[in-house]
């Protein structure tokens, strides 16, 4: 499996390259700059020079030969061994080379020079170059025997010093920015190694935990805000991961609970019955019994599954106008023969619609009258009230018997809650009629509640208008 180049030595690359482009496009300028101010201090120099040659040309004595005053120019840049002069007629003669290493052989030789500021290389050597023109006076020039007054003056300025300079600073400036992007590297790896330090802490918890630390968090206090909100959202996920754990934890250990006795009682009666050979009405009983047991589970499993659905929020509904009255009435048809038995009587008072699924509602009533009429004593009543508001719909089952405990009250929605021994008086439920009545409620947006006090037992169904 490959991996991928870390982040932190990204981060120290991205430091680097950084670092290094803006060096180089700072070298590039300060460079251009430094070009730039050379020049001009060499274009000063030559311009100063060329001032001082036609200065001490036009100064000197009128009747003073040409050559005599070329001497004069000469003598005057003793020591300038950088700069070179040539001095032409109108003619093109050369009249006088001083320092003529500095110019190449046809400049030597009187080639013409049509720029300004001419720039060539002797030997590997670069020049800059000035030109300029000079009049003489009269009387100088019918002193060299009719000379044109008119004179063209080459001034050349070596600039090796200048270039090695520049050369010398750009090897150190480039040099000073690949160290620079190095050091820039380094303190940029050591800056991401740091940083990243509470990334690498959350990795390490994180890889510890499992199923059976799944309570644990990550510890989201000393990271940066760039990685709080991821360890904010990994927390998120682990709570709700161990609710999911919680859920299928106790789903199993519900559901164990509640199969071991039908399955013992299965396995139980199959072992009698093949204890010894039995006739045929014996078998049917005994497969009869298995039915009832069979069916129990089945039951069992299916309230257990509409449970799930409701906690995960997956339990669908149709939307309908739901006649409660019309609902109650058919339940109490329903559970006629039974209350009748025990010689129980059922009543409803009031009545509402509400919009709901038709069959989940016919449910949650008939849990509730169920319970009431498994709680009740023999001929006592049972009270259905409906009642009406602006904002929402209460319906009421109130029934005596013996007291819901104050401890279980709030229990007795949980799934395979039963209460005390007290109440438990007949017949015998899984403890799944509340816990389904309460989730069926809630996806109607509503709630359900209990209260049980002075012989009577009230559970409050109220759901939305």
């Amino acid at each position: 499996m490959s991996h991928g180049i870390s982040l932190t030595a990204r981060l120290a690359a991205l430091f680097a390259a950084l670092t290094a482009t803006l060096l180089v496009l700072a070298a590039l300028l300060h460079g251009r700059m430094l070009d730039a101010h050379f020049h001009e201090l060499d274009l000063h120099e030559l311009h100063g020079k060329l001032v001082l040659i036609r200065n001490t040309l036009q100064q000197v004595d009128h009747a003073t030969p040409l050559q005599a005053r070329l001497d004069a120019v000469e003598a005057a840049l003793v020591g300038h061994d950088n700069v070179g002069v040539r001095v032409r007629d109108a003619d093109g003669r050369v009249l006088r080379l001083i320092h003529p290493a500095h110019f190449s052989a046809a400049q030597r030789a009187g080639q013409a020079v049509t720029s300004e500021e001419p720039g060539w290389e002797v030997d590997g050597h670069p020049y800059l170059g000035l030109r300029g023109t000079v009049a003489l006076p009269a009387a100088a020039a019918a002193a060299d025997g009719g000379l044109q007054p008119q004179l063209e003056i080459l001034v050349a300025l070596d600039l090796s010093h200048h270039t090695h300079f520049l050369a010398s600073a750009q090897r150190a400036t480039w040099a000073g920015v690949a160290l620079a992007a190095l050091v820039a590297a380094v303190f940029g790896w050591f800056a991401a190694h740091r940083g990243l330090a509470p990334l690498r802490r959350v990795t390490e918890t994180a890889r510890e935990l499992s199923a059976e630390r799944l309570g644990e968090r990550l510890d989201a206090r000393d990271a940066p805000a760039e990685v709080r909100d991821h360890v904010e959202a990994l927390n998120g996920m682990l709570a709700r991961l161990e609710t999911a754990f919680q859920r299928l934890s106790d789903y199993s250990a519900d559901i164990a609970h509640e199969l071991r006795t039908p399955i013992s009682n299965l396995m139980t009666q199959t072992q009698v019955a093949l204890s010894r050979p039995r006739t045929s009405a014996e078998y049917q009983d005994i497969l009869a019994s298995n039915l009832e047991e069979y069916e129990r589970i089945a039951r069992t499993l299916g309230d257990m599954l509409f449970l799930a659905k409701a906690e995960e929020n997956t339990l669908a509904h149709a939307g309908e106008v739901v006649d409660l009255a019309s609902e109650v009435d058919a339940l109490i048809d329903f559970y006629e023969a039974l209350a009748e038995e025990r010689r129980v009587r059922i009543l409803r008072q009031g009545r509402a619609s509400v919009h709901g699924d038709r069959l989940m509602l016919r449910r949650a009533l008939s849990n509730l009258i169920s319970n009431a009429l498994r709680h009740t004593p023999d001929g006592e009543r049972i009270t259905i009230a409906i009642e009406a508001d602006t904002t929402a719909i209460r319906l009421v089952v109130c029934n005596p018997g013996a007291p819901i405990p104050a401890d279980q009250i709030e229990r007795i929605f949980e799934r395979f809650h039963r209460a005390s021994a007290q109440r438990e008086t007949r017949g015998e439920g899984a403890g799944l009629g509340l816990a389904i009545t309460r989730s069926i409620v809630r996806a109607h947006g509503g709630e359900i509640a209990a209260r049980s006090a002075e012989g009577l037992t009230r559970f409050t169904m109220t759901l939305p208008r």
